[in-house]
């Protein structure tokens, strides 16, 4: 049976399932990411599209430009605003989940990589087995 982790925007009105288990979790340091949650860092989580239910009629949209120069298509809720999700140019089968936005204590992940480390705040520090790139790996 396929496990499920649930979750939503902050107004509860978008829920979302993903299921099984993520295809990636990165922490990232790049402007969109600090924009995107107002902090120093933002943490995805990545999971096969076939695998995610969310009702997209109440999703808005916005295409942006990555310092990657890569396009980043976000999802969020129209009434509340909350980034949920999106899709990256360079991984469109998979859909990244804000992973501050995920039921709590019910989903837990541990981060593998942590990207566009040359953006992070000096006072940052990265321990553990944690992969680290200045920039989006090739």
């Amino acid at each position: 049976m396929t496990e499920f982790h649930e979750g939503g925007c902050v107004c509860g009105r978008v829920r979302y399932k993903a299921g099984g288990d993520p295809q990636r979790v990165s922490l990232c340091s790049c402007t969109w990411c600090q924009k995107r949650t107002g902090s120093a860092l933002g943490i995805s989580v990545y999971f096969l599209k076939e695998d995610v239910e969310i009702d997209e009629s109440l999703l808005g949209t916005h295409r942006l430009m990555s310092d990657a120069g890569r396009w980043i298509e976000q999802e969020f809720c129209t009434h509340c605003g909350t980034a949920l999700t999106w899709t990256l140019e360079f991984r469109p089968d998979y859909r990244g989940f804000a992973g501050g936005t995920f039921d709590q204590p019910t989903f837990w992940y541990k981060p593998e990589r942590y990207v566009f480390t040359r953006s992070k705040p000096d006072w940052l520090t990265v321990t553990g087995n944690i992969e680290t790139c200045e920039a989006m790996p090739e």
